[in-house]
């Protein structure tokens, strides 16, 4: 690292020429602008808080999935990566390249300018709103070339930055290295603010130039249609700063702020909520421990747990690109359990809530799939990309929260340590069950009686006229309905008789890949009568037009099972009418 021990204790001004050289370019950057750009929404999430966080996604698969999914699926908001231009290692393209920047210009590994606009047009046209990740704490931590082909070192960014526009030891930062070191988050708020985040050259923020700057980058999106910011690596600036480069923003951008919490440091999410909303990291942790605990234990999640945020201030998430790295939350590797902590999030009532989808990873470093010179290639959902966003029960839970929006939670019930329901008001209700074997139970739902789609998977609910329905919650599953959601799908009589002979004491079932099958669950299955011996029969309403997979089981009394050899039985079921299924056991 580079010292500046001998530095006087005044700080240059920053240069007329290199104020003047910025101020042309971000005139020549506004006069790039397309006449068709979209004004910026601006304003807080709305009646749609549900906001898509699609890392790493380039600008054009953005741009498509808000057209073809976010919008369709009621998704109020999605945040994009950072976008400005940034630092291009030669050789490995990890994903952090995108949070060290090289300059303002919108035109970076994730793609062009002309690009970032069509997306933000097209966002927009899907009633989605567009919030930008925005890196104002701090330039790059060593010298290279950008993807937008500048060249800098790590204190100089012609046409943008010169070294007086930093922080250092000892006029800013008192650690001798200029580095900020664990003990600092402890007991030093200038250091944690006024040193260097993991040798990042970090940026003089109280200085009028770098807030002028750094409000132009922000306004300069703002002007492409962008209606808010996620502003990175906010506990390294102070209130005042923030609150300087705040106020120099044109309209009216939502602003939400990372603040990481942790017990007893000097810097706490509680000094920036005056500003704008917080993300609030410890919702994640806590998700965590109980979705590998007892989700029982959920039944008074909100503010008044250690670290967590007033609900109206804050934006909750179960992971992002930072958690789902250090492991300190659940991700896309802990599979149906990482799925339920997202449908509990969405049907919970503390903040306004993300869906986080980026790609898998073998190690912290990894980058996201890229062409052989590190730019993002489309996400394709496939070969490497996670996308949670697309799978139907997110979606169902994403419909459920903008129409359960403005009630509380009611008829709370946890028959185990593994299931949980409650209802949101009378508008929806949910159970979920993260045990390992299927669960049967009546529960009072809140609503008016009728039947009502499971939005969550297959099958449907019929609550009584005392609001109870009697439901089974497949294992790592859920089930859930809200008023005024999809019509129930219509169930066509299935008949099953199998041949089967059977050891004392044994009954055959049949199980298959639709709830009302059980999922594959032996629990579940749904018995055979053997009035018929040694045909065994049982008539089931399973859902019209669809694609059924099955087989039969035996059981006997001490819970032994015995699945029949070769592949999956299969059938579609026709739209109306009858269906049977005359088989012999294998």
């Amino acid at each position: 690292m580079r010292s500046y021990e001998s530095r006087s204790s005044r700080r240059p001004e920053a240069s007329p020429r290199l104020a003047v050289a910025a101020l042309l370019a971000l005139l020549l950057s506004l006069l790039a602008v397309p006449l068709t750009a979209a004004p910026a929404q601006a304003a807080p999430p709305g009646d749609k808080d549900v906001i898509a966080n699609l890392f790493a996604w380039n600008w054009p698969s953005v741009s498509a999935e808000c057209t073809s999914v976010l919008g369709p699926a009621g998704y109020g908001g999605v945040q994009v990566s950072p976008p400005q231009d940034s630092l291009k290692r030669s050789g490995v393209h990890s994903w952090w390249e995108l949070y060290q920047p090289a300059a303002y210009d919108i035109n970076g590994r994730l793609g062009t300018r002309a690009q970032f606009a069509s997306m933000v047009q097209a966002c927009h046209a899907a009633g989605v709103k567009v919030y930008a990740d925005a890196v104002i704490n701090h330039m790059t931590g060593q010298g290279a070339t950008s993807y937008g082909g500048k060249t800098f070192s790590k204190y100089d960014y012609p046409g943008t930055y010169s070294a007086a526009d930093f922080h250092y030891y000892p006029d800013d930062c008192g650690n001798g290295d200029n580095v900020i070191h664990d003990v600092d988050y402890g007991g030093s708020a200038r250091n944690v603010q006024q040193c260097e985040l993991v040798g990042l050259s970090d940026l003089d923020t109280g200085a009028s130039y770098v807030r002028s700057r750094l409000s132009a980058y922000l306004n300069d999106l703002s002007s492409l249609g962008v209606d808010g910011f996620r502003i990175d690596a906010v506990k390294h600036m102070s209130p005042a700063d923030l609150s300087a480069i705040y106020g120099g923003l044109s309209g009216s951008p939502y602003i939400f702020q990372e603040v990481i919490y942790g017990a007893g440091e000097a810097v706490q999410p509680s000094q920036y909520t005056g500003l704008a909303d917080v993300m609030d990291f410890q919702y994640g942790r806590y998700l965590k421990q109980k979705f590998e605990g007892n989700i029982s234990e959920l039944q008074t999640f909100g503010a008044s747990w250690g670290g967590m945020q007033p609900s109206d201030k804050a934006v909750t998430f179960v992971t992002n690109h930072d958690t789902e790295r250090n492991g300190s939350t659940l991700t896309y590797k802990n599979g149906a359990t990482y799925t339920l902590a997202n449908i509990f999030q969405l049907a919970w009532t503390h903040g306004s809530p993300q869906v986080y989808d980026g790609f898998t990873f073998t190690d912290h470093d990894s980058s996201p799939p890229s062409d052989g010179n590190g730019y993002v290639t489309a996400a394709n959902c496939s070969n490497g990309w996670t996308c949670l966003h697309r799978d139907g029960a997110i979606n169902g839970m994403v419909g459920f929260r903008n129409a359960v929006r403005g009630t509380s939670v009611a008829n709370w019930s946890a028959p185990t340590s593994s299931v949980i329901a409650f209802s949101r008001g009378n508008k929806g209700w949910v159970a979920i069950n993260n045990g390992g074997g299927s669960h049967t139970g009546t529960f009072a739902t809140g609503l008016p009686a009728g039947t009502y789609a499971n939005l969550t998977g297959a099958g449907s609910v019929t609550v009584a006229a005392n609001g109870t329905a009697t439901v089974t919650v497949p294992a790592k599953a859920a089930v859930a309905i809200r008023t005024g959601g999809p019509t129930p799908p219509a169930s066509v009589a299935t008949s099953f008789n199998v041949n089967a002979t059977t050891a004392w004491g044994q009954n055959v079932f049949v199980t298959g890949n639709v709830a009302e099958l059980g999922n594959w669950s032996p629990a579940a299955a749904v018995p055979l009568s053997s009035a018929a011996y040694p045909v065994w029969r049982a008539t089931v309403n399973l859902p019209a037009s669809t694609a059924v997979q099955y087989k039969y089981i035996k059981k006997d009394g001490g819970g032994a099972v015995v699945w029949e050899s070769d592949p999956n039985r299969s059938f579609t079921t026709p739209a109306s009418g009858t269906a049977t299924r005359n088989d012999t056991w294998r």
